[in-house]
């Protein structure tokens, strides 16, 4: 079934265990990460990981070994509790070792949870196999900015709920000028920043926590890639890890840069 909107954000954070699987997929491969890691957490829990009940399993190893996903989805873990086969970077290729994983799950096996990049179009037999699965959702991750709801669940997640109106202003402001991942560190440090304090969050308390503007540098370091110019490397990238650029937020923007050249040239 097609998961969108509001029902998609509520599933993302309690998941119903006793469904077969979840296809997350989209363009923005920082977005569908945080939402795979979002909805793994909420089904094992925070200690799921080291109780060895989530199977990480590569598209290219499936495709060697098409059987790792079945045994992965039966097999029984030391530990009680709810189990995750996680399928990375899935492409249309996987379809038939996937759709027999599903009509063999049971009630009791493990959740399947595949992840794929890119829109996977209408045709898509991997986004078909979800769509019509009864026991399974596909959910398409956009670049939309996030829905009130979505936002309150970031705040409650990190303890911040005495709120004014003006301070969730500002915060949806951010929302949407900022991507994901850094929209949650943000969330984080102001958790943080308001560690002890009684009083209500205001406006000032979230500027004092919002990154700088880090778009001109990020534009900067990818020209000076792009040009050769090997020697401004170094202080531009000393620059935006000052600023709290994460190393695969600047990969991502890499490679979107370099594809677009390359769509130019070619």
């Amino acid at each position: 079934m097609k998961l969108a909107g509001a029902a998609a954000a509520r599933y993302f954070a309690r998941p119903e265990p006793d469904r077969a699987g979840l296809l997350i997929y989209g363009a923005d491969t920082m977005r569908v990460a945080l939402r795979r890691q979002e909805v793994v957490a909420a089904l094992i829990g925070p200690e799921g990981e080291a109780e060895m009940r989530l199977t990480r399993i590569a598209a290219a190893e499936l495709r060697k070994d098409p059987a790792l996903l079945s045994d992965a989805v039966k097999a029984q873990g030391f530990f009680p509790g709810p189990r995750v086969a996680l399928v990375e970077d899935a492409t249309d290729g996987l379809s038939q070792v996937i759709g027999g994983a599903l009509s063999d799950w049971r009630a009791g096996d493990a959740a399947i949870i595949v992840t794929a990049s890119g829109t996977l179009g209408a045709r898509s037999s991997l986004r078909t196999l979800f769509e019509q699965q009864p026991n399974a959702y596909a959910v398409g991750i956009y670049d939309d900015p996030p829905s009130r709801e979505e936002i309150e669940a970031v705040l409650n997640r990190a303890g911040l709920k005495d709120l004014g109106r003006d301070a969730i202003a500002e915060l949806t402001t951010l929302a949407r000028d900022l991507d994901p991942g850094d929209f949650r560190q943000t969330i984080e440090k102001l958790s943080l920043y308001m560690l002890g304090e009684t009083g209500a969050v205001t406006p000032a308390d979230v500027l004092a926590v919002a990154p700088a503007s880090t778009e001109a540098d990020t534009d900067e370091v990818l020209h000076a890639a792009a040009e050769g110019r090997a020697g401004d490397l170094g202080p531009l990238l000393s620059r935006l890890e000052a600023q709290g650029v994460q190393p695969v937020g600047l990969c991502i923007a890499a490679t979107r840069h370099f594809r677009t050249l390359f769509a130019a040239a070619a």
